[in-house]
């Protein structure tokens, strides 16, 4: 049986400058699945990512979501279809307060739906606190978002991008600069976000990987090298050779 793919490439490929990034990459994300990106450095991770959110296009090959070629698509298009993004570096208003951030994002999606009712308006604080309380901000709506701790802002950055109830999230390394406590809280929250939509995150964090994904892609030198179950990326012996092998 064939899997339920939710996105998949086909030959993917960018070109810098007459350097090769990425080189015809073609893999399937199933939907309802937790899928890991991994690789060593420069192994084409992030390129990988900003194909996939729409950040630049593909220089050959395509991106598909639910048989929907998004390659020509702009970036802002893609929540429109259901692909929300969580980049590296934390995109907050740091001057806003927590609830306003997220009350903007759903703005933005109410104003899609041309939808501008009181009764709509008032949903959305609502909305809001309950994304809020989902990623463990419930107590600190009212802060400024610059107040909060670098895993709050991410958590804040998840809660916004939620906010476009998204069937796919993308998260670019979600735990980077994190310490082990807050990698460990954004690690649960990660495992509960995906039992309700299909999650792909870039990681560099082996044992997370390991331990949350249903499913892993291995970058090597631009290129897929392996596929598979936690299980089986362990036990390939070309994965080990040139990405384990290195920590």
């Amino acid at each position: 049986m064939t899997a339920d793919l939710i996105l998949r490439t086909e030959n993917l490929t960018r070109r810098f400058a007459g350097f090769t990034a990425l080189n015809n990459v073609s893999v399937g994300f199933e939907r309802g699945k937790l899928t890991a990106i991994i690789g060593p450095n420069g192994a084409g991770k992030s390129t990988f990512f900003n194909l996939l959110s729409g950040t630049f296009p593909p220089s050959e090959g395509r991106v598909v979501f639910e048989q929907r070629d998004l390659s020509g698509l702009k970036q802002h298009e893609f929540a429109h279809v259901g692909v929300s993004k969580s980049f590296q570096i934390t995109n907050i208003f740091p001057a806003f307060s927590v609830l306003e951030n997220v009350r903007i994002a759903l703005q933005a999606r109410v104003g899609r739906l041309n939808f501008w009712s009181r009764r709509a308006a008032l949903g959305l604080d609502d909305r809001a606190r309950e994304l809020l309380a989902l990623v463990g901000l419930g107590a600190h709506t009212r802060r400024a978002a610059r107040e909060l701790a670098h895993g709050q802002q991410r958590a804040l950055e998840i809660a916004i991008a939620l906010a476009a109830d998204p069937k796919l999230l993308l998260m670019d390394e979600p735990t980077a600069g994190m310490s082990p406590e807050e990698t460990r809280s954004m690690m649960d929250l990660i495992v509960q976000l995906a039992a309700e939509r299909t999650v792909v995150l870039v990681e560099h964090k082996m044992k997370m990987v390991m331990g949350i994904s249903d499913r892993i892609v291995v970058l090597h030198h631009g290129e897929l090298l392996a596929t598979g179950k936690p299980d089986d990326i362990r036990a390939n012996d070309e994965v080990k050779r040139v990405y384990l092998g290195q920590h």
